[in-house]
This record gives structure tokens, sequence and C-alpha cells, in this order.
């Protein structure tokens, strides 16, 4: 059912309530970029902007003043300008910046901060203690090179150009080189099962595929050449690539492909070409999960990308010219794309290649104090991590790292007060949540306003967030669904084979007319921060009362036997009851008195119909192939339901020792 948002709803303010775990200093603040935009935006406001609250009223006020301010503080490369920054069309059929020409790869191969041409542009480590770098100019060399190579192939404007690809730097080339010349670049990671990696590639035919034939992860080593060679063969592709990969066996690849350095021109001494692009030219082609059938094929365009890329570390994330930014990622999912980008500051985009487990967990840690990370960017789940085994990692030098991202999941208000505790007292903690939909951020941090427990800092400039209830008004201070009541660059161009758009339009704005529905349920808080309570279709629903998922795993948090935990509903007589399945620390039983505890933990902390009826013990959870527990899949089986699509399910078999657990306590209730 539709339903119109109530116009000029005014939302009501409430009081802060909490003390701060960390606030900038005034250097700090003096020195952060967002400081001088916003000395810049008080100028074009033709008013005082006084602090961020101030700031963000602003650009969601004026949108196209914002971007175009934006655009000229960046420094974005526009070959053509612009006949104007937006069209009047509403969501989302948006026009952003008409009659503009940039290129994508140019912004990041040539950006106007670096500080020199030798610089790296990538540093690459492995879980084998592999090192390379790759300075500015030499990334531009391989760049040139890599499009002679898809030039002798055919490949231009448009052509499509996959990577089944470990996160080395020949991926990172590859996509420069598709930007550079026009060809739309997508991507995913080689722990892809061939049913998966076909269903997303499949969709857009690529004339060109470059894959990794082997890959390793906590010390194994794992052969998909078997999966190459079906994919070459399903695919009909003009050509096939085996990349490089750390560490990589004696044998030769798959005959149906030539190696990278073969495929390759062997002299290549130009400079890359940067064709003037449209800025709704497409980039590249994202994915989304697939848990709920085949995967969405999400066009995005080369200036919104950019332009909300750019903002996000600058302004969000205060990445300067020189630093190092890691962020733990795969090819498979968006924050690899969003790693990239970090090239147009001037900075080193670190990969990492392998577990971040092995040989121990605290490897990441290791790496930053022996390259001086300035930016760490990781998951909500690998802090839980660390919490749940007691690490320290503050025994290393992070005196360069200024901040630590998190994203993927929600981190506890636990997880905030361990960071500050355990790694790093004087750190921007930037939670930071948006989506493959819009490859990019609806809330993330501010490096000059405090952080507060369990919080993210703030929606994003220029992104008009709130929190709908189900009459579709604006709500403060209890649970509702994330909404986004403008238009975003960054938002999809269109979907892959969504001719007249009804696919895109039914997935974000058929809940409510003209706001884009995300499908999260979250909280915008007293401080101004917004707290994130899980997936809206996963929210429990116990007695007619709706409530979070997050709700239910925070007061574990402190529970060291509990390391995870997945809650669902379990529908029967016109009522949900919770069901918690949880992954325990090695040699722990649940036994009754466990499940008390954990019982007694949640009534306390947050109500009795937060009170699972079954606390089911499991090894491990179905996860989706950037991280994410499943609940929804969770609860599909606990409510006899099929769950479609498996091939999207990066551990089929958590899924297996579920399904075994659900039928045991059944025939226990029988």
């Amino acid at each position: 059912m539709r339903r119109r948002q109530t116009e000029q709803q005014s939302e009501p303010q409430l009081e802060p309530q909490l003390e701060p775990l960390w606030r900038p200093s005034e250097a700090r603040i003096a020195q952060a970029a967002i400081t001088t935009f916003r000395e810049q935006a008080s100028a074009a406001a033709g008013r005082d902007l006084a602090g961020y609250s101030d700031l963000h009223a602003w650009s969601v006020a004026d949108p196209a003043g914002f971007w175009s301010l934006y655009a000229r503080f960046a420094g974005i490369p526009f070959h053509a300008p612009p006949e104007r920054v937006m069209s009047n069309d509403p969501m989302p059929g948006t026009r952003w910046f008409p009659g503009a020409t940039l290129n994508y790869a140019e912004a990041l191969l040539y950006p106007p901060a670096l500080v020199a041409e030798s610089q790296p542009a990538l540093l690459a480590l492995d879980e084998s203690g592999g090192e390379r770098r790759l300075s500015y100019a030499e990334l531009r060399r391989q760049t040139a090179a890599v499009q002679a190579a898809l030039s002798g192939e055919g490949i231009g404007p448009g052509d499509r150009v996959a990577a089944f690809a470990a996160n080395v730097p020949e991926t990172v080339v590859l996509l420069l080189a598709c930007a550079g010349l026009g060809a739309i670049f997508t991507s995913c990671s080689p722990d892809f099962g061939f049913e998966a990696a076909a269903a997303r590639f499949g969709q857009v035919k690529p004339k060109v595929l470059a894959a990794s034939c082997e890959y390793r992860y906590g010390g194994k080593r794992f052969d998909t050449a078997s999966t190459v060679r079906r994919l070459v063969a399903e695919l009909g592709l003009r050509r096939a690539v085996a990349l490089p990969c750390p560490g990589a066996g004696p044998g030769p690849p798959p005959a149906e492909t030539v190696p990278w350095e073969e495929w390759l021109p062997r002299q290549n001494e130009g400079a890359p070409r940067l064709e003037p692009q449209p800025f709704d030219h497409p980039l590249y082609v994202l994915y989304s999960s697939g848990t709920t059938g085949p995967p969405k094929a999400i066009v995005h365009r080369a200036g919104g990308v950019l332009l909300a890329h750019h903002k996000e570390h600058r302004l969000h994330c205060d990445i300067r010219p020189g630093d190092l930014a890691l962020y733990f990622t795969t090819c498979g999912w968006m924050m690899w794309n969003w790693l990239v980008s970090v090239l147009a500051q001037g900075a080193t985009a670190v990969l990492y290649e392998g577990s971040p487990a092995h040989p121990d967990i605290e490897t990441l840690w290791r790496l930053a104090d022996r390259h001086r990370f300035t930016f760490f960017g990781t998951s909500a789940r690998y802090l839980h991590s660390l919490q749940s085994r007691q690490v320290e990692p503050r025994q290393f030098n992070l005196g360069r790292l200024r901040t630590i991202a998190s994203t993927g999941s929600s981190l506890s208000p636990a997880g905030f007060e361990f960071v500050y505790r355990s790694i790093k007292e004087d750190v921007h903690l930037a939670s930071i949540s948006g989506g493959t939909d819009i490859v990019s951020c609806f809330m993330l941090g501010v490096p000059t306003l405090p952080v507060y427990s369990g919080q993210i800092q703030a929606p994003g400039l220029a992104v008009d967030l709130a929190a709908f209830d189900d009459q579709g008004r604006p709500v403060r201070g209890r649970p509702a669904e994330l909404v986004c009541r403008q238009s975003l660059p960054s938002m999809p161009l269109r979907f892959w084979n969504d001719r007249d758009g009804e696919r895109y339009r039914r997935s974000y704005f058929e809940r409510f007319d003209g706001v884009w529905h995300h499908g999260d349920l979250v909280e915008m808080t007293p401080e101004g921060g917004v707290v994130v309570f899980g997936r809206s279709d996963a929210t429990l629903n116990p007695g007619g009362v709706r409530i979070g998922t997050a709700e239910v795993y925070r007061p574990l948090d402190e529970l060291p036997e509990v390391l995870e935990a997945a809650a669902v509903g379990r529908r029967q007589d016109g009522d949900e009851s919770i069901w918690l399945f949880v992954v325990l620390a090695e040699g722990v039983p649940l036994d009754e008195e466990l499940v008390e505890t954990i019982r007694s933990r949640i009534r306390k902390a947050a109500s009795p119909r937060h009170v699972p009826g079954r606390v089911l013990a499991v090894s491990q959870l179905p996860r989706t192939r950037s991280g994410k527990v499943m609940e929804m899949a969770v609860a599909r089986v606990v409510n006899g339901e099929e769950v479609v699509n498996r091939s999207v399910i990066a551990n089929p078999e958590a899924l297996d020792e579920v399904t075994r657990v659900v039928r045991r306590a059944q025939a226990q209730d029988a």
C-alpha cells in the first residue's frame, strides 16, 4: 500500500541526554576540511552556519547550492560545465549536472592535492606477508597498458568488463582503465560460487572477464579454476584473463584464459585515455545480495559516485593528501568501490587480501603499526570479535591513526566503548551506514562532533534523512522507517534490464509516495545522531510490539559466553515469539543456567517482550558474501518456508545446521 508523507510535518526536538565518549580537540576541529568548507558555505548562504547542524540544514534546504559549492571546493574536473546543478524532476527522475562532462578515472589518477608523483597510490598487503606498492605515476602507466589491451578486444563506451577478482592492484587498475574509456565495470570476489557469479555477470553480458583462478584465505589455498572455466563457457566472452594471485601455486592458469602479463602490450609508455563522459554515464554495476530473489543489478553514474565519495572522504572522514587508508573488504562489497575513490584525495588506498584473523586476529593492527595507517575501516563484526576475545590493539603504535570506521551491521554501545578503552582514546570512531543501493552513506561520522555510545553521529551533508512512522510522519526518539526525502546524485541511475524503471520504483518508492524508503529501522536521537536497529523486514513483532533485532543483541554484548546471535520471529496462532540462535565461545555449553542468564539480561536491559521464547545454539550463522548475518534466511527456516537463491550464502552449511536445530526444537514442541 502506498502512503503519502505528511506535508510540513515538524519533528519534535529532544534535549541531549548522554555524555560523549569522545570530543574533538579545538586543533582537530580547526584542521578538518569540513571547517574550511563550512566557512565557504556560510559565505554562499549569506549567514553564519555556526556548526554542523546549521551546515546540514542549509545543505538540505538548498541542495543545488550545496552540490555546486562542493564541486568547486573539491576541484571536480569538469570538461564541459553543467547547464545547471539539478533538474526539477522528483525522485527517481532527478537529473544531476545536465550538460556537464567529466571522467571518474581522471579525478583519481590526477588528484589536485597529490603530494608527489612518487607517492604510493596503492599499498597492497596480504595475509602471507606480501607487500606491493604502486606510485601514482606507475598506476597511470598500468592503466594506460590495460586500456591498450581492452581496446585491442574492441572494448569501448558502454561495453561491460567483469572481474571475478581478489583484492589486488590489477583489479583497481582494471576499474580505472574501464572508467577512462567509458566502459562499464562490474565485480565480485572469487569466494562466490559459479551460480552466484553467473547470476550477476549473466545479467550484464560482459565481453571481457578478468579472473582470479585461486586465492588464499586463513592460510589455505582455494582453487577457483573450475568456476572460471564454467563462467567462460557461460558468458560468451571475447576474452578471459587470469589475474596474478599473491602466493599463487606453480601451475598454469586454465587454458581458457590468457595470463595478465601476456595480455598486456609489451611496450606502452603512453598516458591513460580519459574520455569526457556525461555526468550520468554508467561507471559500474553493483548487485544486491539476492537473498529474496535474483540479485538486482544496480547501475551507478560516474559523476554521482565521484561526488558522493569525495564528500564523504574529505568532509566526513577527514582523509587528507598523503594519508594511508585501509578498509578491510573484498571486491564483492561496495566498500571496495568506496575505498578505491580515496585516490581522489591524493591518499594511498591500502588493499588487504586474505583473512583479518590470519595468522591471528591482531594481524591488521600490526600492519597499522608498521605502515602508520591514518584511517582504519572495518566491520562491526570484526570489532565485536576483538571485544569478545579481549584483544588490546592499544599495545601497537597507532599514533597516526585519526579515524576508525565501522559498517556492515550496527556497532553496539559496548563496541563503541571497547574502541575507546582498548584501541585508542583519541580517535574519531565513525560508524557509517548506507548501502549498495546508493554506493555511499545516508549517515556517518563528522570529525568536528562528539561521539556518543551506540550512535552514528549524524545524517550526511545534503542527505534529508528522517524516520517515518506507518502513517508517513517523521518521528524522533523511537524506532521507525529510514527514509530520504530528497534526491541524491549517488542514487542509482537505473537497474539493468529495467527499461521502464518499474522494478526500481517498486524497490524504493512503493511504501511512501515520492520518498526513498530504505528498509532499515532507525531512531533519530536527542543528540542528533542515528541508531540502527536492523532491517525493517527482519523486525520482530511479539504481541504486536515492533522490536528491532539490535535491541535483542545489545544486552548480550558483554556476555563473553555469546559470540554472536540472530533473533527471528516464529509466527504461530496469529502471534509471534522470538527464537534466538546463539554462537557460543569454545567449550561453553548451552545449559539451563546460561539460557536463564541470556533471558535475564535481555529482560533487564530491554523489556519482557524482548525475551526469546527459545534459545538455540549453533556453531555458525549463515552470512552473505559481504559478511552480514542472514536473519531473513533463518526466519524462513524457522517458519517452514523455502530459502530461495542459496547460492548467495557464503556458508550454506550454516543454514543446513540451522535447519537441523529447528527441526529438533519443533519435534520437542510437538
